[in-house]
């Protein structure tokens, strides 16, 4: 008998993004729309300012593999943000 593929479980992935950005009012709340308009709770946001440049760090520990792209593409599209790279440990995780 094959497998059902429609109800295959989600698969996770470890994921940081660094992203810098000018620094301004608002930025990091900015930051956090993509997560929370997805219902994701980030593990880990670390900020420093350094002169108008802001260097930002957000990490999950297991993010839905299939909303990887998607965020990263809204954190890149965020105003101010002159960059975004991704961080990720290779491997999937099944969701139990």
């Amino acid at each position: 008998m094959s497998a059902d593929l429609t109800h295959a479980q989600p698969y996770t992935v470890f994921v940081r993004f660094l992203v810098d950005a000018d620094a301004s009012p608002g930025l990091l709340s900015r930051l956090l729309q993509p997560y929370a308009k997805r219902d994701l709770v980030p593990d880990r946001m670390w900020s420093h300012r350094s002169g108008n440049t802001m260097h930002v760090e957000i990490a999950m520990e297991s993010m839905p593999a299939e909303v990887v792209h998607l965020v990263e593409g809204n954190l890149s599209q965020v105003i101010g943000v002159r960059g975004v790279s991704r961080v990720a440990r290779p491997g999937l995780r099944q969701v139990a």
